[in-house]
């Protein structure tokens, strides 16, 4: 199936499992519907299992969204506590879209405690409480951990599943890989047997060396194996190591929930030439969650990296945020960060999710069916694999999700042609119809105004971040604190806050800096070096926005004089 046929039938408001093999834009066309739901004033929720799924999609964790705490499985009486709570009944009442990402790592009975508690919240005997039901995922990726076995491991064997009366849109088209040959791997892998062909380009990736600028990322299946190569790599690199501590706010208990649900740590060592991957979609900097990149060098006066990614670009990088919410939609705890792992190497598991150039993947301890799947599948072609080893495990997919994907298959094989017998008027008519039973709005204009709300939004994130990091330390100013004392509070390097003074002191020419002025004597000496060698006129000495380097300075006061002093005094030397 197509994604226009496939948005179509989610337009229409049926209940939806969306599926389909590695890079078919499974996310892309969720993000769509999203956008679309939004623009009409639709009530929905966005979820999905884990904090690493629920991050890529903005979204919460299904556990935190229904307030159910660790629970996979509710029962009367937990059910009886839910109800009781009136924030849930606020976020549930209005609620008219469910969307689950990565179900394929949804057990049965959380899948089961959903439906239980949509049908509490909504006073319904209705499947799911009566609200669209949007499933998202690719049960040949990895499963959820389950204390039953095989025999009751995935979201479909439950009977909720089968009372959603979903519509499956298997999505066919193939967007992340590049080259045919390892869509007929991937494809041979989904079907469970992988031909000699297959085999022979898996020879021909053994140790393979590629082509590439840099090294490129191993992915391992163990933790272990991960965590030793990025430290022995990050050590053989001769600069000294730049320490980037993150700025942590909340209980110890709530930031410990962060670290542990996502890939952001607490404290990153970086080092010039160090291989390092994007853990966070910033599409408007430039990077997505997988993006690949060396660190060139570090900002002079921020001290961010400076990251050279896989198609040549160059990107700073600024801290990203990760937000841990309570079950009330109050922020409990804040993790600010560079959203950045060394990556030398990954977890096979780490990395679903994400879209590599070229990886050097290890599958020779694979214990887990699917997870050679999951990792064949990060990369766009077999010209960025350099294959490590295999074992008797790393081709193979559990022989249930063979018999239901043929299933799955046939089902939206039946949607599709039934849909597409559909006439245009047909189909805008049932889309009209699902908003306006909804409580959603049809109204153009509106509907064009959130549009642009939304893409204002889109566009402005970064700024805004900036912008409320540079009126903090702005507030710190007009209370007369000096670097020092902000950089303390505020728990960042004395050298970002001094970038902060010199944006500020040109935003706002007027603003009152003096208190952070030199002494005179030592302010006169600075002075009287700038002058002596804006003399010498020497290209050497200049950075490129033309301003004198604060080493040639430093050398020239023979180190006498500290370069936060230094720094200062040039902000106020460009400014009279």
């Amino acid at each position: 199936m197509k994604q226009t046929t496939a948005l179509e039938i989610l337009k229409a408001g049926h209940n939806v499992f969306l599926t389909g093999s590695a890079g078919t834009g499974k996310t892309y066309l969720l993000n769509q519907y999203i956008d679309y739901l939004k623009e009409r004033n639709m009530a929905l929720a966005i979820t999905a299992p884990t904090g690493i799924a629920a991050s890529h999609i903005n979204g919460m964790t299904i556990h935190s969204f229904f307030g159910i705490g660790i629970r996979e499985s509710v029962d009367d009486w937990f059910l009886d506590s839910l109800v009781q709570k009136e924030f849930l009944h606020k976020r549930i009442n209005k609620l008219k879209v469910l969307i689950i990402d990565e179900i394929s790592m949804v057990s049965p009975d959380l899948f089961h405690s959903i439906d239980k508690i949509l049908r509490a919240f909504k006073y319904s005997d209705k499947p799911f409480g009566g609200l669209q039901l949007v499933l998202s995922g690719d049960f040949f990726q990895l499963p959820p951990i389950s204390s039953h076995g095989n025999s009751s491991r995935f979201a479909w064997q439950a009977e909720a599943w089968k009372n959603a009366e979903l519509k499956s849109c298997y999505l066919t088209e193939k967007f992340r890989q590049s080259d045919q040959s390892l869509i007929n791997i991937l494809d041979e892998i989904r079907s469970g047997d992988v031909s000699e062909e297959s085999m022979k380009v898996f020879r021909s990736c053994y140790k393979k060396e590629l082509k590439s600028d840099f090294k490129v990322t191993r992915l391992y299946t163990h933790n272990k194996d991960v965590d030793r190569i990025n430290e022995e790599e990050l050590e053989l690199l001769k600069d000294k190591p730049k320490l980037f501590q993150s700025r942590d706010k909340g209980s110890k208990k709530n930031l410990a929930k962060i670290f542990k649900s996502s890939l952001v740590k607490e404290e990153l060592e970086l080092k010039k030439k160090a291989l390092v991957i994007f853990i966070k979609n910033n599409y408007e900097a430039g990077y997505i969650n997988g993006t690949l990149g060396e660190i060139i060098s570090f900002d002079k006066n921020s001290g961010a990296p400076i990251i050279k990614i896989f198609s040549g670009r160059k990107i700073t990088v600024e801290p990203a945020e990760w937000k841990l919410e309570n079950n009330k939609g109050e922020i409990k705890a804040t993790v600010s960060q560079l959203p950045l792992r060394l990556a030398w190497a990954l977890t096979i598991h780490k990395s679903q999710g994400m879209t590599l150039d070229a990886a050097e993947i290890d599958l020779s301890k694979t214990f887990e069916t699917g997870q050679g799947y999951v990792a064949l599948s990060r990369i766009r072609s077999t010209e960025g694999l350099r294959l490590m080893g295999l074992n008797d495990v790393a081709l193979k997919v559990d022989q249930l999700i063979l018999n239901i994907d043929k299933k799955i298959k046939e089902s939206s094989d039946i949607h599709k042609n039934k849909f597409e017998a559909l006439s245009t008027a047909e189909k805008d008519l049932l889309a009209r119809e699902f908003i306006i039973k909804n409580n959603g709005t049809i109204n153009e204009d509106d509907i064009s105004s959130n549009k642009k709300d939304l893409k204002t939004k889109s566009k402005t994130i970064n700024i805004s971040v900036k912008t409320n990091t540079l009126k903090l330390t702005k507030d710190l100013l007009a209370k007369k604190k000096n670097v020092a004392e902000i950089a303390k509070l505020r728990k960042i390097s004395d050298k970002t806050i001094i970038s902060h003074i010199k944006k500020i002191s040109k935003l706002y020419p007027d603003f009152d800096l003096n208190h952070l002025k030199p002494d005179t004597k030592t302010l006169g000496k600075i002075f009287r070096a700038i002058k002596k060698i804006e003399l010498e006129k020497k290209s050497t000495n200049l950075l490129k926005d033309g301003s004198i380097k604060l080493k040639v300075i430093f050398d020239y006061l023979k180190e006498e004089i500290p370069y936060d002093d230094i720094a200062l005094a040039l902000i106020f030397y460009y400014n009279q």
